[in-house]
């Protein structure tokens, strides 16, 4: 393959670490490598910023001899992501963890191994795993309803464009890296979805022509790319994001609070891979009531993801909205799927809780 021009910030930050590191081993200096600590305790939010910001707590990677091989492995892999740039390719998180079978000792025995000192090393030099030629192995997300995408033919440069009301019953799916895509769309609002469950049910009865509308199913946990995507074309296009997942803790908070200001383990590149402007229309304890949904016990892991919220998540602390649902979903005992408004009928969600929802502001949360 090719090769690019090797005058890449990337490449510039990790032949700048390489050096360093070489010179200390040649004054007989132990060499360090400095990056930031990835965790909710070393991030604080700021409503007008919107997004989780990294603060200085740091922790240092320093070649002894109970870390040899740890350290290896981090100059082995920004190796790895040095070739990667310079021939313009790619790895996924799994191949890059198999490249490593090559290495000897420095080897990783498992992927999650790889995953951690990948984390590190894309911290360190404050950029995304893209761009160090890491791609993930999930897909981003799928699309459907008033949007065409502008894409751009790989062999060719020629623009694509992709008409997201023509899959049928099926839909768009968001690629690896969206920096590059364009869009065109009439669409009044964007709804991120959590299951592909009821992504289905609303594609399958054409709910985005109804509400002129773009549907995203997130599949859980958005992906970095579906998260990108989506704050992309809500920023090009001027559109609110409005956010529908299940009643519990993990919907609420590693599902819309990732999607809205990210996570203390990416906070490094958070400010381009979150939506601050996405806001939480359901469904909410207070839905639980209002709608006679029929719910599960929580169980003793939602107690406790609900306690350590309240006590420690940042973006919690500062609503006190928040603070209050995840006082009443305990009080009341229960959680509830995006599935239970069946029990009613199988488009009532599409008939009446949706547009309802989607009428009265007050009844969302920030």
């Amino acid at each position: 393959m090719a090769k690019t021009k090797t005058n890449s910030p990337v490449v510039e930050k990790i032949v700048d670490v390489a050096k360093e590191t070489y010179d200390k081993i040649r004054k007989i200096t132990a060499p360090e490598i400095a990056m930031p600590i990835r965790a909710l305790s070393n991030v604080e939010y700021n409503e007008k910023e919107g997004y989780f910001k990294l603060l200085d707590k740091s922790k240092s990677r320093t070649l002894t001899a109970s870390t040899i091989k740890t350290f290896a492995q981090t100059l082995r892999m920004m190796g790895l992501s040095k070739q990667l740039v310079e021939t313009n390719d790619i790895a996924t998180k799994r191949e890059a963890y198999y490249v490593s079978k090559n290495w000897g000792e420095a080897r990783f025995r498992e992927q999650p191994e790889s995953d951690t000192v990948m984390d590190d090393i894309e911290a360190m030099l404050a950029v995304n795993r893209e761009q160090i030629g890491f791609i993930p192995e999930e897909k981003g997300g799928d699309v459907a309803g008033a949007l065409v995408v502008i894409d751009k033919d790989q062999e060719t440069g020629a623009e694509i464009k992709i008409d997201c009301t023509k899959f049928g019953s099926g839909a768009y799916s968001v690629p690896s890296s969206v920096e590059e895509l364009k869009f065109e769309t009439k669409a009044k609002f964007i709804l991120a979805i959590e299951t592909a469950g009821m992504f289905q049910r609303l594609v399958k009865h054409n709910y985005w022509k109804k509400a002129n509308c773009i549907l995203v199913s997130m599949g859980g946990v958005p992906t970095r790319a579906c998260r990108r995507f989506i704050r992309k074309l809500a920023d090009e296009k001027k559109l609110p994001v409005y956010v529908f997942t299940d009643g519990d803790p993990y919907g609420y908070f590693n599902i819309y609070r990732t999607l809205k200001v990210g996570s203390g383990n990416a906070a490094h590149i958070n400010e381009y891979f979150c939506v601050p402007q996405a806001k939480f229309l359901g469904v909410t304890p207070q839905d639980i009531e209002d709608y006679k949904l029929p719910t599960h016990p929580l169980k003793e892991v939602d107690y406790k993801k609900i306690k350590d919220v309240i006590k420690n998540d940042p973006f919690c602390k500062h609503y006190r909205e928040w603070q209050r649902a995840l006082e009443k979903m305990a009080k009341m005992k229960v959680r509830v799927e995006q599935q239970a408004f069946s029990a009613h009928s199988l488009n009532y969600v599409i008939e009446k809780y949706l547009p309802e929802k989607l009428k009265d502001s007050k009844t969302w949360l920030p």
